[in-house]
Formats: C-alpha cells, sequence, structure tokens
C-alpha cells in the first residue's frame, strides 16, 4: 500500500513538471562529453533543428535554413530564446580533456577477450566476472552461482567446471582478483612473486597459520614454524605489500585504456581574482528547414486530416526544438550559479589548495545562496569536474559534514580525518593507538569527538584496528 502511494504521489509530480523543466532535469545532469553527445542524437531525431550553415556557400536549389523566429506558432517564444549562444571563433571544444581509470569490470572484459577459453566457457567467464564486487571478490559459491547461470543463462554448468573457469579468471591482472576471501587473495598474489626465502615463508603463514597472522600472534607463528624473529619478519614485510582489495586500487599499469573526462569548469586566479568560465563546445545556432517551415504554412491553409496532422507533427517538432535550446540555456545559467556560489563559499580553499581551509559545506549551503532546491545543486555535483590552478577536482570534493572545535570553531570532517592519518602515522607501530586513545590525541589538538565517530573516520579511511596495525 505505501509503494502505491509512493508511485502515485511520484506520477502527480512528473505530470506537473512542463516537458521544459523535464529536459532541463535531464541535461543538468549530464557532464560536458554527455551533453554533447545529446546535442549530436537532438539534431539526429528532430528533422526541424538544423546546422546553421553559410547562405553564401548554398547554391540556387538547395534548401535554405530560416530563423525559427520568423516562424509564428501558437506558442511564441523570445528570440533570444531560439539558440544558445556558445561559440566562439573558434568551434573547436576548448578544454583540456584527462583520464580517468577504466572500470575494473571492462578490464577483466578486455583480458576475457584474449583469453583461450571457448565461446561458451567465456559466456560463463564473464557472467561470473559480472558477479565480482568492486574489491575483486568473488563472494558467492559456486553451487550457487551455478543455478544462478542455469537459470539467467540457459546454461547448465557444475562446480567443477567453475573451479576451472575461476582459475582462468584468477590469472588476469590484477593479481589477486577472482579471490574468494582473504586468505586464497593474499595466496594467489605471493604464488606470483618470484621464489626467495621470504617468499616462501610467507605463503606457508598465510597458508597454514592464517588465524595466528591475523591475530597477531607472532610468538606461536614463530615457535610452530621454527623460525627466527627476523624471518618472521621479513615475510610479514612481503605480505603488507600485497593488495587486500585488488579490484579497488587498480595500479596505472593496467590502464592501457582510458576514459577521457572533460572538465566542466575552468577556474584561474589572476591577480587575486577568480576568474571562472565554462568550456566552449559547439552547440549550433537553431534554425528550421525552409522545407518544414512551408509545410507549417501550407498547412494551416488547409482544413484536410493531412494537413491537420502534418501541421501537428511540425508543430510538435518545433515546441520540441525550442524545449531542448531553452533547456541547454537554463542548465548553463544553473550550473555557472552554482559553481560561483561554491567558489564564494570555499573562498580561501580555492587560493592555494590548502585542504586544512576547506570549510563544512552541505548541499543545504548552496541551495541557500544560490536560491536553488538541493535536488537540483545535487544534480549539478554529480559528475562534474573542475580544473583549477592546483588540480582536477570533482564538486563532491567540497562538500563535507562539519564539528565544533573546543574554541567554538566549525571544522570540516575532512580537516579531523586528515589529522587523524597524521597522528595514526607517526605512532608507536608496537603500541598502536586504540580507538579510545586515539579520542584523547584528538582532543590534545582541539577536537572533541566521539569514539564511534573516531572508529567511523578510520574505516573510512582504510586504516585497520589498533591490533591489526601492531608490528614487531
Amino acid at each position: 500500500m505505501t509503494n502505491m502511494l509512493k508511485q502515485g504521489l511520484q506520477q502527480k509530480i512528473v505530470q506537473k513538471l512542463s516537458p521544459l523543466q523535464i529536459q532541463t532535469i535531464k541535461l543538468l545532469e549530464l557532464p560536458t562529453l554527455e551533453l554533447e553527445q545529446r546535442i549530436k542524437k537532438e539534431l539526429e531525431e528532430n528533422p526541424v533543428l538544423d546546422e546553421v550553415v553559410d547562405d553564401s556557400e548554398q547554391d540556387d536549389g538547395s534548401v535554405k535554413n530560416v530563423s525559427l523566429s520568423e516562424y509564428g506558432t501558437d506558442d511564441p517564444t523570445p528570440s533570444y530564446k531560439l539558440y544558445v549562444n556558445n561559440q566562439g571563433k573558434d568551434l573547436k571544444p576548448q578544454y583540456n580533456a584527462f583520464s580517468v581509470k577504466e572500470s575494473f569490470h571492462q578490464s577483466l572484459e578486455m583480458q576475457l577477450g584474449y583469453s583461450s577459453l571457448d565461446g561458451r566457457s567465456k559466456q560463463i567467464a564473464s557472467f561470473m566476472i559480472g558477479m565480482l564486487d568492486d574489491d575483486g571478490y568473488l563472494r558467492r559459491d559456486l553451487e550457487s552461482l551455478a543455478d544462478d547461470i542455469s537459470f539467467r543463462q540457459n546454461i547448465e554448468t557444475n562446480e567443477s567446471e567453475l573451479e576451472d573457469i575461476l582459475k582462468v579468471i584468477q590469472e588476469f591482472e590484477p593479481v589477486g582478483v577472482g579471490a574468494r576471501d582473504l586468505q586464497e587473495c593474499l595466496l594467489l598474489q605471493l604464488k606470483a612473486k618470484d621464489p626467495s626465502e621470504e617468499q616462501q615463508i610467507a605463503e606457508e603463514i598465510i597458508s597454514d597459520y592464517f588465524l595466528e597472522f591475523s591475530k597477531k600472534h607472532y610468538a606461536k607463528i614463530v615457535s610452530k614454524m621454527e623460525i627466527t624473529e627476523n624471518q618472521l619478519k621479513g615475510a610479514i614485510e612481503e605480505i603488507v605489500k600485497l593488495n587486500p582489495r585488488p579490484g579497488g586500487q587498480m595500479d596505472d599499469s593496467y590502464m592501457d585504456q582510458a576514459q577521457q573526462v572533460v572538465p566542466d569548469f575552468l577556474l584561474d586566479l589572476k591577480d587575486g581574482e577568480f576568474i571562472m568560465v565554462m568550456p566552449k563546445f559547439s552547440v549550433p545556432e537553431l534554425r528550421v528547414n525552409k522545407r518544414y517551415a512551408d509545410l507549417l504554412l501550407d498547412s494551416a491553409k488547409h482544413s484536410n486530416r493531412e494537413g491537420k496532422e502534418a501541421a501537428t507533427f511540425v508543430k510538435q517538432k518545433l515546441d520540441s526544438a525550442k524545449w531542448f535550446v531553452e533547456a541547454i540555456r537554463q542548465r548553463q545559467n544553473t550550473l555557472h550559479n552554482t559553481m560561483n556560489a561554491i567558489i564564494d563559499f570555499q573562498h580561501d580553499y580555492f587560493i592555494d589548495g590548502d585542504e586544512t581551509k576547506l570549510r563544512p559545506m552541505v548541499l543545504k549551503n548552496i541551495a541557500e545562496k544560490t536560491g536553488l532546491d538541493i535536488s537540483t545543486i545535487s544534480r549539478v555535483v554529480n559528475c562534474k569536474y573542475i580544473q583549477t590552478h592546483f588540480g582536477i577536482y570533482p564538486l563532491k570534493y567540497f562538500f563535507s559534514e562539519g564539528l565544533m572545535t573546543n574554541s567554538g570553531e566549525e571544522v570540516s570532517t575532512r580537516e579531523i580525518k586528515n589529522i587523524l592519518a597524521k597522528s595514526i602515522n607517526v605512532e608507536n607501530k608496537r603500541k598502536p593507538f586504540t580507538d579510545e586513545e586515539l579520542v584523547s590525541v584528538l582532543e590534545e589538538k582541539g577536537y572533541k569527538v566521539a569514539r564511534r565517530t573516531v572508529a567511523k573516520y578510520r574505516e573510512q579511511l582504510n586504516i585497520p584496528i589498533a591490533r591489526l596495525r601492531k608490528e614487531l
């Protein structure tokens, strides 16, 4: 009943939105490259939209492009809304592209394509790759996986076949991928290393004494394996170099191909003043092809069914074109105003990129500064990047919650996390700080933080508990 009420409410909200509002909402979420692709798609799908051509280059017999504003409609729109002036003298995009890593699963699928597996096995392997979590682990047991493949792929298989295919996947880069638990993940990486005394001892520790190792019962390991403390120390040094999350921390060496990301904003600092611009992109001035303009005029003179249908079709396409261009204009204004509000709010930070100057900032702060809805700010921030004089950052980077210091000053949680990480880095590794002790360390520095909050920040920083940080 509750779901039905929610669906009904959502339908009512959608019904109240105009086509222009719906179009604007969709365009707001798109980063620059996707916006250009969306514009190209609209040009292909809407025959009324046409790129401007130089009239002087046309022959007398060619179809002329005419300004949309020359033709009256039942819904007149000011001429300034009929085109988007985002073009400079150079129509080519003016931005610096940078690369981000291709997705973990894309990399594995590419390696699967080069494997010696037959077509059927590749289909099963592809399904298994899709079941790996973001850390690169296969959390589902093979028996259940066989049932899933039979049901979803209509391929009958068994645990033995899946085990053989999994071994092939486990040979892919990054080493350790496809493991079913941490122990298997570490063993896969150790077996791939060049043989050495440290490597052999480390492999035996993970294989036979993993429980003792995970609990840091080093004395038991030394006694049972009859090795020296120095030998144990050498083996541990090998183990700590391994990656417990092969899917989540892929090295750039695996990234032969990269996905292109284009900054949506460019920020420069000149003579103490911020200059923020949005990259130019080629959006043709909206023009209606004369063929369709004449059709619209001629059909208005006829009352027959065909004439009315033609008039309705062209009118719909004209309206769609106007909504699309106005939505782009509104998108640009909204992005521009939102980014300026963020820069104003984080003014001190943007001067030199000093993280300690980042103020606590949530979506509500920017919504209040711009007069926009929080959901609108969320769409603007999503998947957008800004290029500054000290690096390229996603807009989400500048948002964080805040806490009060003992002096009553509000500070960003990011600043507290940095101090927490630095405190742990300089701790005595033979006796690392517990979460309770970290609370006292932060309090000495003027930050009053609860123990559960310290634990949460520590986990977000991927820092293990004190017992697991202990070293010999």
